[in-house]
């Protein structure tokens, strides 16, 4: 085993038996993780923005209410996709099927099967934001070729979700625990400029909102969407950049203490 015993250079079989569990098992909660931004986008882009008109977007440029909120809803899909596989199903695992206690007793290290999970994570996102880019093309809403890199920050914002939910998701321990992964996540997807700016919201919430990551992948998915890019659109990506790492090392570092001192 490589690295001190966390990496035995084998996440294929981790990811391999992910791929074979989904298609057996959870392709209506994939095609439900699809179709759901879908419906949000029509309901409040399209319904209620036929009521506002323009808004104003990044750089101060008007758009219209739908293309206002179809990157956040882009954004929100990526999370969700990560999030779902990251924290219930590593909970369901860890606590019952006992599936990663297994895998450990063979060659695998803890590093295979939290970069596999977590690949898992990440192939879900990509699935939910390409599906959602195509209908966002469709409709007319990527009005700038920097909405093609819509599509990697996508990634980037589920790789961040992923690689700390799962880190998180050991610390829980019952369904009661798990509750608060709800608390958060739902306040985060009303708060984080999804429908309307924050602008809107006191100083001193506008800080706290500024803190969560979703509100960095709402932001930098806008920018990209009208083609308003910046320094500020790098330092949201790197923000997800910092998340992803700090939430690799945690997940190795938590599966390590639980399954093999």
């Amino acid at each position: 085993m490589k690295v001190s015993g966390l990496y035995s250079g084998n996440i294929r079989a981790v990811v391999a038996r992910g791929l074979i569990m989904t298609r057996k098992q959870s392709f209506g909660i994939v095609f439900s993780g699809i179709v759901e931004p879908i419906f949000y986008l029509l309901a409040m882009g399209v319904g209620m923005g036929e009521l506002m008109g323009s808004v104003t977007g990044p750089g101060g440029q008007p758009i219209s209410y739908a293309a206002y909120i179809a990157p956040a809803l882009l954004a929100t899909a990526a999370m969700n996709g990560a999030v779902y596989d990251s924290t219930w199903g590593v909970f369901f695992k860890v606590n019952y099927s006992k599936l990663y206690q297994t895998m450990l007793q063979t060659s695998l290290g803890p590093l295979d099967v939290a970069l596999g999970e977590i690949f898992m994570a990440l192939l879900r996102g990509m699935l939910y934001a390409l599906s959602f880019m195509v209908f966002l093309v469709a409709m007319g809403l990527a009005t700038s070729w920097w909405a093609v890199l819509m599509v990697p920050s996508a990634l980037l914002i589920a790789l961040g979700f992923a690689s700390f939910g799962m880190g998180v998701t050991s610390f829980l321990k019952t369904f009661q625990q798990m509750d608060l992964i709800n608390f958060i996540m739902l306040p985060m997807f009303l708060l984080s400029a999804t429908f309307y700016p924050i602008t809107v919201y006191p100083k001193a919430v506008q800080w706290i909102i500024e803190v969560m990551p979703l509100w960095h992948g709402v932001e930098m998915m806008r920018q990209l969407s009208v083609g308003h890019v910046t320094t500020v659109t790098g330092a949201h990506a790197i923000y997800f950049v910092a998340m992803t790492v700090l939430g690799t090392w945690l997940t190795a570092s938590r599966l390590r203490a639980l399954f093999l001192n």
